[in-house]
């Protein structure tokens, strides 16, 4: 009841902001991008191509709003803006005579209609994996929620071999409030069953891992469903480097230390996977996970990392009013054998982050590889307490001057 109300505050607040602004968006082609997984990256990969090619474009996504070439803070643990916010960069947008904007979308934010009354021409679905069970309730939910976004777009981007197209596929053809008949629809996949595979569009690449190449893809559907180039699009996709925070190198040799977003079950599988092959050392994971949010979904992601890692440390990621311990414990349940683990100190639980990463890069050896998940780009972190400044990347920085100060 408490959320359905929030929702109707939202939906008046997105009519507001549409009216107070003028509709914006109905003088911008836009692109939707949504998902659990990989929005940020496919976002910023369309954004590239467009402006690699010369195409006036804009983007608002969880690392930042660029519009017009300017680059803008969208806020703590901000993916989608609110409808006030939002419409105000739709606005600076249409006002730098951008033509085209990327937009990267949460469940959260279709689901409260925050992004009620822009004309999206593209809509992009990436995947539906475990993750806001504790507000959608089911995976159905979920799913149907994500799915309000083709819905709503000209252009529906679909990945055809993610778990969620089986019932996209149905949704599509129900008879429903977000039934998606009628609509372009263009599946991705690496088979051929998809509609833009590799072999329909060969391409190159330096980003790593499979879940990428989906990626890639999704990048690909939508921008040939905006006759860009081809060539454009293959030049772009080559130049192209990720987000600030994903599969971030951020020191090499004698070891290795990464930093990364990945924060569910499945980001931890498809990015251990990826570099756990290259790896001479071994791969020490630090991670923990989000308080007052899916619990579920802890010991999925203490299984996905003890199937890759040689050592884990379990740590604070935004606790809020939870217990780090009890939080630790939960994905703990997940790991295989964890008291062996811990009696052999392959697993470690340290609550404090700067200690954790600490450990982490004090312990490293030649041919090691640490990898740092779940804060990324992110400038704060909440204990309870409300927003208390964070820097991943600085914390690494203190870690590695200590160790140096150490020898």
């Amino acid at each position: 009841m408490w959320q359905k109300i929030k929702n109707v505050y939202h939906l008046g607040n997105a009519i507001l902001a549409n009216v107070w602004f003028g509709f914006p968006s109905k003088h911008l082609t836009v692109i939707g991008v949504t998902g659990t997984d990989g929005k940020t990256t496919t976002t910023s990969l369309i954004y590239h191509i467009l402006h690699t090619g010369d195409y006036s474009a804009s983007m608002i996504s969880s690392v930042g709003a660029v519009i017009g070439g300017k680059e803008y803070d969208v806020g703590f643990h901000v993916t989608t803006p609110s409808p006030w916010a939002l419409q105000r960069f739709i606005k600076k947008a249409v006002d730098v005579d951008s033509k085209y904007l990327v937009l990267e979308i949460t469940s959260h934010a279709l689901d409260q209609y925050r992004v009620w009354g822009i004309k999206f021409d593209v809509g992009v679905l990436t995947n539906v994996t475990h993750e806001h069970l504790d507000y959608h309730k089911t995976y159905e939910n979920y799913v149907r929620t994500k799915a309000k976004l083709l819905k709503m777009a000209r252009v529906a981007v679909v990945n055809r071999e993610d778990e969620s197209y089986s019932m996209i596929s149905k949704i599509k053809n129900q008879k429903s409030n977000i039934h998606i008949k009628n609509k372009k629809w263009i599946t991705y996949g690496l088979r051929e069953s998809a509609d833009v595979n590799p072999k329909v569009f060969p391409f190159k690449t330096n980003l790593i891992g499979e879940f990428n190449r989906y990626n890639v893809l999704a990048a690909v559907a939508a921008c040939r469903s905006l006759v860009i180039e081809d060539e454009t699009i293959r030049k772009s996709i080559l130049t192209f480097k990720p987000p600030i925070g994903r599969e971030e190198i951020v020191y090499k040799n004698p070891f290795t230390v990464m930093v990364d977003f990945a924060h569910t079950p499945n980001a931890f599988e498809e990015i251990l996977n990826s570099i756990k092959p290259s790896i001479k050392g071994r791969l020490i994971h630090v991670f923990g996970s989000a308080g007052e949010r899916d619990s579920s979904k802890r010991p999925l992601m203490g299984k996905a990392s003890a199937k890759y890692s040689d050592i884990i440390i379990l740590t604070a990621e935004d606790p809020r009013s939870e217990p780090v311990e009890k939080i630790m414990e939960e994905i703990e349940l997940g790991i295989m054998n964890y008291e062996l683990r811990i009696k052999k100190k392959t697993l470690l639980k340290i609550p404090n982050r700067q200690e954790a990463i600490s450990a982490a890069v004090k312990m490293a050896r030649r041919g090691d590889f640490v990898l740092i998940t779940g804060k990324s780009h992110e400038k704060s972190m909440n204990y309870g307490k409300g927003e208390e400044p964070w820097d991943e990347f600085g914390a690494v920085s203190q870690a590695l001057s200590v160790r140096k100060d150490d020898k």
